[in-house]
């Protein structure tokens, strides 16, 4: 079957184009790790006129960047720790993804505090709340991106989230809501693609030598010219910067059925105890399942290749945290899936590196770091992944004297983006829409029945990831394109499904 004229296809016959050219010729940048990172470097620095390969040891979003929230935070956690500057970097953030460059993929979602859970607590959320909404007001694009803070009343408190026990009321605060962070990642490198950047998943950088990058990429060893490698490989940074301090932070989050909490339309929001800027969320997520989460766990030790899980404390804590204000509390039989990520926090120059040093209270900021040629950039969230990547890029053009000086990126859509109107007429279901945007027709076109029965995945967007979106596995399908491995049985049904369609 034809391969699929979309923008920036990662068709297989690129990637094998894009291998010879690198073995052969030199780009001005070089970008190791497709995370959200690496892919919003590789994009700013296509957008700039400099020559981009983007290399990715497994798949695009495999590592820390599909184990988040699914949020795009405004901030509140920065202002309960006076990061007022972090706070704005992220509220404007937000506001140019869900007004400019993905509206197609974040949604505004409410954040539900019920007065059962304290009285002082709903206070204080409302007080965070409206100074998250005075921050909103102050950045470009923020005033009409999410409703105001408001106190709601017992009734809205059922309606919006079932399970809760009966009170008097509670506080709604806004954010955003990603339909997926892997898709968001495949996005981005796809309109860095679109824009010259060579993406190449499968591709392992084993070693940088002066403008000489070492590669193993299909069993064979090749040397890419580069004049400058940005390390963008997150947890795994250390590997060519051992000189990086990182401490990661394990971030958990567990999947029960939506129908368990009554399927609300709102984000729980419970207070983790003895914290006053720790929330547990039960986030609502289309296709009938709740995420919850999150903890934030030190861990120790060589940062492993197989991907986290969570622990049994983890667990225990989850369930404990939210079944303080759910009328029927879940149980562990309720768990239908579970998932982990590790994030890369940076440790200050000023603190210990002791066996259990609390990870919860370290800086969401970002680093840059230059060893020669090697500019590391590490840390921050997936919200800000933008701004790191500008100041990432602006560093590589004043180091290569070329390239324009400011970044576009603020305004350039990403494929499949427009404007919240023209979405709303592309005629293709809404949930299509919600993930493709605009090429949510030609997703459908290629096969609109379920993968399997019960789930709303479909054929079509199964044919869609290998045709353009560069998916080479049957987990490059199932965990990262689509998100059906979060719920393991239903994977395991789907397995035959996905091969077929690697076979076409």
């Amino acid at each position: 079957m034809p391969t699929v004229p979309v923008p920036g296809a990662l068709t297989a016959d690129r990637r094998a184009a894009d291998l010879r050219f690198l073995a052969e010729g030199a780009v001005d940048v070089l970008v190791v790790g497709g995370g959200v990172t690496g892919a919003g470097v590789a994009l700013d620095a296509a957008a700039r006129g400099l020559t981009v390969a983007l290399l990715e040891r497994a798949d695009l979003a495999s590592g820390t960047s599909r184990w988040s929230s699914k949020l795009v935070h405004g901030g509140l956690r920065y202002l309960a720790h006076g990061e007022i500057g972090l706070a704005r970097e992220s509220a404007r953030e937000r506001a140019v993804l869900m007004g400019s460059t993905a509206p197609h993929l974040v949604r505004p979602l409410p954040f539900l505090v019920p007065d059962v859970a304290g009285r002082d607590v709903t206070a204080l959320a409302e007080a965070g709340g409206r100074l998250g909404d005075a921050v909103r007001l102050s950045v470009p694009g923020g005033r009409r991106s999410l409703p105001s803070t408001a106190r709601v009343s017992a009734a809205e408190v059922s309606r919006a989230t079932p399970a809760v026990r009966a009170g008097r009321g509670g506080v709604v605060f806004w954010d955003g809501q990603l339909a997926d962070d892997a898709r968001l990642v495949v996005a981005l490198a796809r309109t860095a693609a679109a824009l010259g950047a060579r993406v190449v998943p499968g591709a392992t950088v084993t070693g940088v030598s002066g403008g000489g990058v070492s590669v193993v990429a299909d069993g064979e060893s090749l040397t890419v010219r580069a004049g400058v490698v940005v390390n963008a490989a997150g947890v795994w940074a250390q590997r060519l910067a051992p000189d990086v301090r990182l401490v990661p932070s394990r971030g958990s989050h567990l999947v029960v059925p939506a129908a368990r909490l009554g399927s609300p339309s709102a984000a729980l929001t419970v207070p983790l105890p003895g914290s006053r800027s720790r929330y547990v969320f039960a986030l609502p997520q289309p296709g009938g399942l709740v995420y919850l989460g999150l903890t934030d766990e030190p861990v120790e030790g060589p940062v492993p290749d197989d991907d986290p899980v969570p622990s049994d404390a983890e667990v225990a804590q989850l369930l404990e945290t939210v079944n303080a204000v759910l009328a029927e509390p879940l149980t562990r039989d309720d768990v239908v899936g579970s998932y982990a990520g590790l994030r890369p926090l940076v440790l200050p120059a000023s603190a210990g590196t002791g066996p259990g040093d609390a990870t919860a209270d370290l800086s969401r900021k970002h680093l840059l770091s230059w060893d020669g040629d090697l500019l590391t950039v590490v840390g921050g969230k997936l919200t800000t992944y933008r701004a790191m990547a500008e100041e990432t890029v602006d560093a590589v053009v004043a180091r290569l004297g070329r390239g324009a000086r400011r970044s576009v990126t603020a305004r350039l859509p990403l494929v499949g983006a427009a404007p919240r109107p023209a979405l709303a007429r592309v005629p293709a279901p809404d949930r299509l829409v919600a993930r493709y945007g605009t090429e949510a027709p030609g997703v459908a076109a290629l096969g609109e029945e379920p993968v399997v029965e019960g789930r709303p995945e479909t054929v079509g967007e199964l044919r869609f990831a290998v045709r353009a979106e560069g998916a080479r596995t049957v987990g490059d399908l199932l965990d990262r394109r689509t998100r059906i491995g979060l719920v393991p049985a239903d994977r395991a049904r789907v397995v035959a499904a996905a091969e077929a369609v690697l076979a076409e």
